[in-house]
């Protein structure tokens, strides 16, 4: 299914509207794997996000420690298996975030994001999903431009569409968040899984997971509960200039296990 195709079951059909009872919660989660040892240009992108603090937003920080903590109080002994079998710190963020928005709801965005603009205001006025569609064109190994995507007509040869994990914007027990949980669980706790961080916890997990419950709506001819955010590379970007991403705290930068 391609984002076109999912896009078009954003509106409700026959003037159905979903259920707005539960919006948003006005939170904003991040991640480091170690809170004490946060490097400086690390810590510039967190500090970018402040104005949402003065806005009247909680701010919930974690790391592999409170992570596995808040696991450990809020799920059950396989969830907190599956989070001890993550074996890199993107794994582990990865995991995290689908525990916490799963049940509490909230905005999760990656520690070296920065915030550019205001369009997070709009976030905790909705009551879906909220997720950011991309496309890499594997002809120029480069990402399609995100103002592309608003074109019905954009050509789908050689690129790959998908939903990045990066925002998730949801209120709490969302089913595609509990979807992507329990299919990482499954690859995570079969001991003979490949696992391979973007397939197992990151955006292809989630991709397949909002794709089947897509698929699923469109058959039950239900009106969508999630949205692609389409200009949220307006309100922030993820910075790449950062020495991190040199070594081997880079997921990028290592081999599948």
């Amino acid at each position: 299914m391609t984002i076109e195709q999912i896009s078009r079951t954003e509106q409700p059909a026959d003037g159905e509207v979903a259920d707005r009872a539960l919006t948003i919660p006005r939170t904003l989660v991040r991640y480091w794997h170690d809170p004490q040892d946060i490097p400086e240009d690390v810590a510039r992108c967190l500090a970018s996000w402040a104005p949402l603090q003065d806005e009247g937003i909680a701010f919930r920080f974690f790391g592999d420690a409170s992570a596995r903590a808040y696991i450990s109080e809020r799920f059950d002994a396989p969830t907190l298996a599956a989070f001890e079998r993550c074996h890199h710190p993107a794994m582990r963020s990865d995991f995290f975030r689908m525990c916490f928005v799963l049940a509490e709801g909230g905005l999760y965005v990656d520690a070296d994001d920065v915030l550019l603009g205001s369009g997070w205001r709009e976030v905790f006025e909705d009551h879906r999903l909220l997720v950011q569609p991309l496309a890499y064109d594997t002809s120029v190994n480069g990402m399609v431009q995100a103002e592309e995507l608003r074109n019905a007509d954009l050509p789908t040869h050689n690129r790959i569409f998908y939903v990045n994990n990066n925002p998730i914007a949801s209120p709490p027990h969302h089913p595609v968040m509990q979807r992507a949980l329990d299919r990482a669980m499954d690859r995570l706790l079969r001991r003979d899984s490949d696992l391979e961080i973007q397939s197992t916890t990151g955006p292809g997990n989630l991709t397949a997971s909002l794709a089947a419950h897509a698929r699923n709506l469109a058959i039950a001819r239900k009106p969508a509960d999630f949205l692609m955010l389409l200009n949220w590379h307006a309100t922030a970007e993820p910075h790449w200039d950062l020495e991190y991403r040199n070594d081997d705290r880079n997921w990028r930068n290592i081999r599948p296990r």
